[in-house]
């Protein structure tokens, strides 16, 4: 015997929005299943004791199947002796090609610029001679390497925050097949990107090449000082028009719009340095960033679009380094997939750094990409 319950219409409509939370609330929450060891051949291979000898940012582009282009703001160039960095200066950025995916058999060539003088220099400049490039995302396509490029300034601060970003550029190389020596690189400034003391624009943060289009995400920050909130932002535009900013939509509340003012924040707490690709066993794309820009938590988030929505944040590791002391710091954690050797892993790096710039001097450890292998399990 059964009692069939009658509900009026207001109640079936409750029910029935109940039970879609109730579903996406599962999906949110369903367990991801990983794996995470320290890549130690990875480390290996970048761990140089002349010349280039740490640096920063650590983007990655697949220039073909068998190179890939590193791309690194601030950059040591010297030597290390006892542990420690000796007849070293700093240089805004540099790159580097690596030859060969294995780590145990692959090779690194580093490329920085020279001064007149023939000393080390940063290997790409702003052409308007204004301040310095930090690169930050790139991708290959089929009429070149486009670059985007973060432009920052000098503050008075003596610390080592004692800088401003301004705005970006991106920049194109239609030589590629070239020694990076010889790499012609046409820049251009990005209309809508600024920094203030009240806020900031930026886009190049992570690019994904998904089907015909080149999606672009970025920061949007706002506040002053420590109250400062950024949010995910994101772009695209058709493949062939990249530099095109009259071709770019940005993705608003109603879909793709062209103002960027319309922008929609995806998510808060997201670090100015990250990644979003395709993960083919989870087919869902992943978002992997330092939690909050810095922090010792490497998280993920999931989604089955490249705009979201995405899921709550997983902790995929926590660097041991921030134990090292009191001014150590890590951030700009990021995957590499086209390093992935198989369908079920990703590659991810992240850097360890030091509020006391002397501390980069005195210990060789600092400063460098670290290397982490996930392996992810298929999740429900």
């Amino acid at each position: 015997m059964y009692v069939k319950l009658n509900y009026d219409r207001p109640k079936r409509v409750f029910l029935n929005i109940l039970f879609i939370i109730l579903l996406l609330s599962l999906h949110c929450n369903a367990g991801l299943e990983f794996e995470v060891e320290v890549f130690k051949e990875y480390n290996n291979l970048f761990s140089q004791k002349t010349n280039w000898i740490g640096a920063d940012g650590d983007y990655s582009v697949a220039i073909n199947d068998n190179v890939t282009l590193w791309l690194y703001g601030d950059t040591f160039i010297g030597d290390i002796q006892d542990g420690k960095r000796i007849n070293s200066i700093i240089v805004n950025n540099s790159i580097a090609l690596q030859y060969g995916k294995d780590p145990k058999t692959a090779t690194v060539k580093f490329f920085y610029g020279k001064t007149k003088d023939g000393k080390p220099d940063a290997f790409i400049k702003p052409a308007n001679g204004k301040g310095w490039f930090w690169p930050y995302h790139g991708v290959m396509i089929k009429k070149g390497l486009y670059l985007f490029l973060m432009q920052i300034e000098r503050t008075d601060e003596e610390s080592v925050f004692g800088f401003k970003y301004t705005g970006s550029s991106i920049g194109y190389v239609s030589n590629i097949s070239e020694s990076p020596a010889l790499w012609k690189i046409k820049q251009f400034t990005i209309p809508w990107c600024y920094g203030s003391s009240t806020g900031s624009l930026l886009f190049g943060s992570a690019l994904l090449h998904d089907k015909n289009f080149i999606y672009i995400y970025g920061v949007s920050e706002e506040g002053k000082g420590a109250s400062r909130q950024k949010y995910m932002i994101l772009a695209r535009v058709p493949e062939e028009s990249i530099s095109d900013f009259g071709k770019w939509r940005f993705f608003t509340q109603k879909g793709w719009e062209q103002d960027f003012r319309k922008a929609l924040r995806l998510l808060s707490g997201i670090a100015n340095e990250y990644s979003v690709s395709y993960q083919p066993l989870l087919q869902e794309y992943i978002l992997v960033y330092t939690e909050n820009g810095m922090s010792k938590n490497i998280v993920a988030r999931l989604s089955k679009n490249p705009y979201g929505p995405w899921s709550k944040p997983v902790t995929l590791y926590q660097c041991p380094e921030v134990n090292w002391g009191k001014n150590i710091l890590c951030y700009a954690a990021k995957a590499h997939p086209a390093l992935s050797e198989t369908s079920s892993s990703l590659i991810i790096t992240y850097i360890t750094n030091a509020m006391d710039l002397n501390l980069l001097y005195k210990d060789a450890r600092l400063y460098f990409p670290r290397f982490l292998k996930v392996l992810f399990k298929r999740h429900n």
